[in-house]
Protein backbone atom coordinates (compact mmCIF):
# COMPACT_ATOMS: atom_id res chain seq x y z
CA UNK A 1 0.00 0.00 0.00
CA UNK A 2 1.85 3.54 -1.01
CA UNK A 3 2.09 5.70 2.03
CA UNK A 4 1.20 8.53 -0.68
CA UNK A 5 -2.25 9.52 -2.26
CA UNK A 6 -2.71 7.82 -6.33
CA UNK A 7 -4.57 9.28 -9.20
CA UNK A 8 -5.15 7.07 -12.41
CA UNK A 9 -6.03 9.73 -15.64
CA UNK A 10 -6.65 8.66 -19.04
CA UNK A 11 -6.16 10.46 -22.13
CA UNK A 12 -3.05 10.75 -20.23
CA UNK A 13 -0.51 10.95 -23.45
CA UNK A 14 -1.55 14.50 -24.30
CA UNK A 15 -3.80 17.25 -23.90
CA UNK A 16 -5.66 17.90 -20.90
CA UNK A 17 -5.20 14.19 -19.49
CA UNK A 18 -1.31 14.91 -19.42
CA UNK A 19 -2.20 18.58 -18.05
CA UNK A 20 -3.94 16.73 -14.99
CA UNK A 21 -1.30 14.06 -14.38
CA UNK A 22 1.39 16.54 -14.04
CA UNK A 23 -1.05 19.09 -12.16
CA UNK A 24 -1.76 16.23 -9.59
CA UNK A 25 1.92 15.13 -9.17
CA UNK A 26 2.70 18.50 -8.19
CA UNK A 27 -0.23 18.52 -5.58
CA UNK A 28 1.50 15.01 -4.07
CA UNK A 29 0.26 12.44 -5.89
CA UNK A 30 1.28 9.13 -7.69
CA UNK A 31 0.11 9.11 -11.42
CA UNK A 32 -1.09 6.23 -13.40
CA UNK A 33 -1.18 7.30 -16.86
CA UNK A 34 -3.15 5.68 -19.56
CA UNK A 35 -3.77 5.86 -23.12
CA UNK A 36 -3.11 3.73 -26.27
CA UNK A 37 -0.27 6.39 -27.78
CA UNK A 38 3.40 4.56 -25.28
CA UNK A 39 5.97 5.70 -27.48
CA UNK A 40 6.62 9.11 -29.28
CA UNK A 41 5.82 8.73 -33.30
CA UNK A 42 3.11 5.72 -32.90
CA UNK A 43 0.59 5.60 -35.27
CA UNK A 44 -2.43 4.93 -35.40
CA UNK A 45 -6.05 6.51 -37.02
CA UNK A 46 -7.35 9.42 -35.39
CA UNK A 47 -8.82 11.15 -38.70
CA UNK A 48 -12.32 12.33 -37.26
CA UNK A 49 -13.93 11.66 -40.62
CA UNK A 50 -15.30 8.72 -42.48
CA UNK A 51 -14.03 10.78 -46.03
CA UNK A 52 -10.23 10.29 -45.06
CA UNK A 53 -7.98 8.05 -43.24
CA UNK A 54 -4.91 10.12 -41.45
CA UNK A 55 -2.40 7.91 -39.32
CA UNK A 56 0.46 10.72 -38.95
CA UNK A 57 1.54 10.30 -35.50
CA UNK A 58 0.58 13.17 -32.83
CA UNK A 59 2.59 14.84 -30.63
CA UNK A 60 2.76 13.26 -27.36
CA UNK A 61 2.96 9.92 -25.16
CA UNK A 62 2.41 8.12 -22.12
CA UNK A 63 6.31 8.30 -21.46
CA UNK A 64 7.09 11.61 -21.64
CA UNK A 65 3.72 12.22 -19.59
CA UNK A 66 5.10 9.90 -17.13
CA UNK A 67 8.52 11.60 -17.59
CA UNK A 68 7.36 15.10 -16.65
CA UNK A 69 5.56 13.16 -13.74
CA UNK A 70 8.30 12.03 -12.34
CA UNK A 71 10.36 15.84 -12.55
CA UNK A 72 6.69 16.84 -11.07
CA UNK A 73 7.67 15.15 -7.92
CA UNK A 74 5.49 11.99 -8.16
CA UNK A 75 5.83 8.03 -9.35
CA UNK A 76 4.17 7.60 -12.30
CA UNK A 77 2.86 3.87 -13.52
CA UNK A 78 2.34 3.34 -17.64
CA UNK A 79 -0.84 1.47 -17.91
CA UNK A 80 -1.82 1.14 -21.77
CA UNK A 81 -5.34 0.67 -22.93
CA UNK A 82 -7.94 1.31 -25.37
CA UNK A 83 -11.57 2.46 -24.30
CA UNK A 84 -13.10 0.36 -26.59
CA UNK A 85 -11.44 -2.38 -24.96
CA UNK A 86 -12.85 -2.82 -21.83
CA UNK A 87 -10.57 -5.76 -21.21
CA UNK A 88 -7.80 -3.35 -21.14
CA UNK A 89 -9.32 -1.04 -18.96
CA UNK A 90 -10.20 -3.82 -16.09
CA UNK A 91 -6.51 -5.03 -16.68
CA UNK A 92 -5.05 -1.41 -16.12
CA UNK A 93 -6.89 -0.98 -12.61
CA UNK A 94 -5.96 -4.73 -11.89
CA UNK A 95 -2.27 -3.62 -12.36
CA UNK A 96 -2.70 0.09 -10.76
CA UNK A 97 -4.18 -1.51 -7.34
CA UNK A 98 -1.62 -4.08 -7.36
CA UNK A 99 1.37 -1.28 -7.83
CA UNK A 100 0.17 0.64 -5.45
CA UNK A 101 -2.50 -1.11 -3.45
CA UNK A 102 -4.99 2.45 -3.92
CA UNK A 103 -6.36 4.88 -6.19
CA UNK A 104 -7.67 7.93 -4.69
CA UNK A 105 -8.63 10.13 -7.54
CA UNK A 106 -9.71 8.62 -10.76
CA UNK A 107 -10.47 11.17 -13.66
CA UNK A 108 -12.14 10.16 -16.76
CA UNK A 109 -10.55 12.17 -19.24
CA UNK A 110 -9.98 10.05 -22.02
CA UNK A 111 -12.48 10.01 -25.42
CA UNK A 112 -12.93 7.90 -28.32
CA UNK A 113 -10.71 9.12 -31.36
CA UNK A 114 -11.31 8.34 -35.01
CA UNK A 115 -14.07 8.25 -37.81
CA UNK A 116 -17.49 9.77 -37.10
CA UNK A 117 -16.54 12.50 -35.00
CA UNK A 118 -16.82 15.21 -37.34
CA UNK A 119 -19.52 13.66 -39.11
CA UNK A 120 -23.05 14.24 -39.81
CA UNK A 121 -25.46 11.57 -38.74
CA UNK A 122 -26.45 10.17 -42.22
CA UNK A 123 -22.60 9.82 -43.42
CA UNK A 124 -21.88 7.87 -39.77
CA UNK A 125 -21.98 3.90 -39.53
CA UNK A 126 -24.05 3.25 -36.28
CA UNK A 127 -21.17 1.55 -35.42
CA UNK A 128 -19.38 4.54 -34.82
CA UNK A 129 -21.79 6.23 -32.85
CA UNK A 130 -21.63 2.70 -30.54
CA UNK A 131 -17.59 3.73 -30.37
CA UNK A 132 -18.82 7.03 -29.27
CA UNK A 133 -20.79 6.17 -26.53
CA UNK A 134 -18.96 2.76 -25.29
CA UNK A 135 -15.33 5.07 -25.11
CA UNK A 136 -17.23 8.30 -24.10
CA UNK A 137 -19.62 6.97 -21.78
CA UNK A 138 -19.36 3.14 -20.66
CA UNK A 139 -15.76 3.17 -20.34
CA UNK A 140 -15.43 5.39 -18.20
CA UNK A 141 -18.42 3.40 -16.26
CA UNK A 142 -15.78 0.44 -16.15
CA UNK A 143 -13.23 2.12 -14.65
CA UNK A 144 -15.47 3.99 -12.24
CA UNK A 145 -16.85 -0.04 -10.84
CA UNK A 146 -12.79 -1.05 -10.81
CA UNK A 147 -12.20 2.02 -8.39
CA UNK A 148 -15.11 2.49 -6.40
CA UNK A 149 -14.94 -0.68 -4.26
CA UNK A 150 -11.97 0.11 -2.75
CA UNK A 151 -12.36 3.95 -2.48
CA UNK A 152 -15.63 3.63 -0.18
CA UNK A 153 -13.41 0.76 1.56
CA UNK A 154 -10.95 3.19 2.73
CA UNK A 155 -13.63 5.79 3.62
CA UNK A 156 -13.65 8.22 0.83
CA UNK A 157 -12.32 8.91 -3.40
CA UNK A 158 -12.34 11.33 -5.91
CA UNK A 159 -14.16 10.58 -9.45
CA UNK A 160 -13.32 13.45 -11.78
CA UNK A 161 -15.56 13.23 -15.37
CA UNK A 162 -13.91 15.72 -17.99
CA UNK A 163 -17.35 16.36 -19.93
CA UNK A 164 -18.15 18.94 -22.53
CA UNK A 165 -20.35 21.58 -23.13
CA UNK A 166 -21.17 19.64 -26.49
CA UNK A 167 -23.16 17.07 -23.94
CA UNK A 168 -25.97 20.23 -22.84
CA UNK A 169 -25.20 22.52 -26.20
CA UNK A 170 -26.23 22.64 -29.91
CA UNK A 171 -23.64 23.03 -32.57
CA UNK A 172 -24.24 26.48 -34.56
CA UNK A 173 -22.89 24.87 -37.76
CA UNK A 174 -23.36 20.99 -39.09
CA UNK A 175 -19.90 19.10 -38.38
CA UNK A 176 -17.80 19.98 -41.60
CA UNK A 177 -18.85 23.76 -41.17
CA UNK A 178 -17.58 24.76 -37.71
CA UNK A 179 -20.47 21.75 -35.53
CA UNK A 180 -19.67 18.87 -34.23
CA UNK A 181 -20.54 15.15 -35.08
CA UNK A 182 -23.80 13.74 -33.14
CA UNK A 183 -21.72 11.02 -31.70
CA UNK A 184 -19.47 13.27 -30.04
CA UNK A 185 -22.64 15.25 -28.41
CA UNK A 186 -25.22 12.54 -27.47
CA UNK A 187 -22.19 10.39 -25.89
CA UNK A 188 -20.84 13.36 -23.74
CA UNK A 189 -24.65 14.25 -23.13
CA UNK A 190 -25.11 10.63 -21.26
CA UNK A 191 -22.01 11.08 -19.71
CA UNK A 192 -22.74 14.36 -18.31
CA UNK A 193 -25.38 12.46 -15.79
CA UNK A 194 -22.86 10.28 -14.01
CA UNK A 195 -21.52 12.70 -11.89
CA UNK A 196 -25.12 12.96 -10.46
CA UNK A 197 -25.67 9.50 -9.88
CA UNK A 198 -22.62 9.14 -8.01
CA UNK A 199 -23.25 11.54 -6.02
CA UNK A 200 -26.40 10.22 -4.58
CA UNK A 201 -25.29 6.73 -4.34
CA UNK A 202 -21.99 7.15 -2.73
CA UNK A 203 -21.60 10.74 -1.71
CA UNK A 204 -22.60 9.18 2.25
CA UNK A 205 -19.44 6.91 1.86
CA UNK A 206 -17.39 10.09 0.98
CA UNK A 207 -17.44 9.74 -2.85
CA UNK A 208 -16.79 12.97 -4.32
CA UNK A 209 -17.74 13.18 -8.00
CA UNK A 210 -17.34 16.16 -10.79
CA UNK A 211 -18.49 17.14 -13.47
CA UNK A 212 -15.53 19.51 -15.60
CA UNK A 213 -16.75 20.68 -18.41
CA UNK A 214 -13.49 22.33 -20.12
CA UNK A 215 -14.54 25.07 -22.37
CA UNK A 216 -12.46 25.34 -25.18
CA UNK A 217 -8.67 24.55 -24.63
CA UNK A 218 -5.41 24.32 -26.83
CA UNK A 219 -3.86 21.23 -27.17
CA UNK A 220 -2.02 19.04 -29.57
CA UNK A 221 -4.61 17.23 -31.33
CA UNK A 222 -6.50 20.16 -32.39
CA UNK A 223 -3.57 22.31 -33.45
CA UNK A 224 -2.82 19.47 -35.74
CA UNK A 225 -6.15 18.17 -37.08
CA UNK A 226 -8.90 20.42 -36.44
CA UNK A 227 -8.56 23.32 -38.37
CA UNK A 228 -10.06 21.78 -41.34
CA UNK A 229 -13.32 21.21 -39.81
CA UNK A 230 -13.22 24.65 -38.99
CA UNK A 231 -12.15 24.70 -35.68
CA UNK A 232 -8.97 27.54 -34.72
CA UNK A 233 -5.98 26.77 -32.04
CA UNK A 234 -7.04 29.72 -30.15
CA UNK A 235 -8.48 27.69 -26.86
CA UNK A 236 -7.12 28.15 -23.25
CA UNK A 237 -4.03 26.52 -21.98
CA UNK A 238 -4.77 22.86 -20.69
CA UNK A 239 -2.90 23.78 -17.36
CA UNK A 240 -6.32 25.37 -16.28
CA UNK A 241 -7.96 22.01 -16.60
CA UNK A 242 -4.81 20.34 -14.17
CA UNK A 243 -4.83 23.11 -11.96
CA UNK A 244 -8.78 22.67 -11.45
CA UNK A 245 -8.50 19.14 -11.17
CA UNK A 246 -6.18 18.93 -8.51
CA UNK A 247 -7.69 21.43 -6.47
CA UNK A 248 -11.22 19.47 -6.61
CA UNK A 249 -8.33 16.54 -5.91
CA UNK A 250 -7.41 17.98 -2.89
CA UNK A 251 -9.11 20.89 -0.98
CA UNK A 252 -11.39 20.33 1.62
CA UNK A 253 -14.18 22.66 0.08
CA UNK A 254 -14.32 20.37 -2.97
CA UNK A 255 -16.88 18.16 -0.83
CA UNK A 256 -19.44 21.03 -1.55
CA UNK A 257 -19.53 20.97 -5.44
CA UNK A 258 -20.23 16.82 -5.02
CA UNK A 259 -22.48 16.19 -8.03
CA UNK A 260 -22.76 18.98 -10.06
CA UNK A 261 -21.11 20.56 -12.82
CA UNK A 262 -17.56 22.94 -12.76
CA UNK A 263 -17.38 25.31 -15.35
CA UNK A 264 -13.63 24.96 -15.27
CA UNK A 265 -12.01 27.78 -16.74
CA UNK A 266 -14.37 30.35 -14.51
CA UNK A 267 -13.33 28.26 -11.56
CA UNK A 268 -10.06 28.56 -12.24
CA UNK A 269 -9.86 32.35 -12.73
CA UNK A 270 -12.28 33.29 -9.87
CA UNK A 271 -10.00 31.47 -7.49
CA UNK A 272 -6.57 31.95 -9.25
CA UNK A 273 -5.58 28.78 -9.35
CA UNK A 274 -3.44 29.66 -12.28
CA UNK A 275 -1.28 32.85 -11.26
CA UNK A 276 -0.69 34.46 -14.12
CA UNK A 277 -3.60 33.20 -17.13
CA UNK A 278 -5.52 36.12 -17.90
CA UNK A 279 -8.68 34.24 -17.94
CA UNK A 280 -11.70 32.71 -20.39
CA UNK A 281 -12.35 34.95 -23.29
CA UNK A 282 -16.13 35.88 -24.05
CA UNK A 283 -17.62 33.24 -26.53
CA UNK A 284 -19.10 34.86 -29.53
CA UNK A 285 -20.92 32.08 -31.23
CA UNK A 286 -24.41 31.74 -31.11
CA UNK A 287 -24.51 27.97 -29.36
CA UNK A 288 -28.06 27.65 -28.20
CA UNK A 289 -27.34 25.43 -24.16
CA UNK A 290 -30.26 23.07 -23.20
CA UNK A 291 -31.99 24.95 -20.52
CA UNK A 292 -34.89 21.97 -20.04
CA UNK A 293 -33.46 22.04 -16.29
CA UNK A 294 -33.95 25.72 -15.67
CA UNK A 295 -37.24 25.99 -17.21
CA UNK A 296 -38.56 23.22 -15.60
CA UNK A 297 -37.05 24.46 -12.18
CA UNK A 298 -38.93 28.06 -12.96
CA UNK A 299 -42.07 25.90 -13.59
CA UNK A 300 -42.24 24.18 -10.65
CA UNK A 301 -41.10 26.58 -8.76
CA UNK A 302 -44.41 29.23 -9.90
CA UNK A 303 -46.64 26.33 -8.68
CA UNK A 304 -45.03 26.20 -5.64
CA UNK A 305 -45.60 29.89 -5.31
CA UNK A 306 -49.19 29.77 -6.44
CA UNK A 307 -50.24 26.44 -3.77
CA UNK A 308 -48.97 28.42 -0.75
CA UNK A 309 -51.26 31.71 -1.42
CA UNK A 310 -53.96 29.49 -2.36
Amino acid sequence: MSDRPVAFVTGASRGIGKACSVHLARAGFDVAVSARTVQDGEQREHSSTVQRSDTSPLPGSLSATAAMVTEAGGDALIVAADLLDFDSLEAAAATTLEHWGRVDVLVNNGRYIGPGHMDRLLDTPIELLDYHLKANCLAPLVLTKAFLPQMIERGGGTVVNITSASGFADPTEAAGDGGWGMGYGISKGAFHRVAGFLAVEHGKEGINTFNVQPGYISTERIAQDMAQFGFKDTGQPADVIGAVVAWLATDPEASELNGTNVEAQFFCHERGLLPGWKGPEPNTAAIRYDLSGAILAEKEAQLLAQASQE
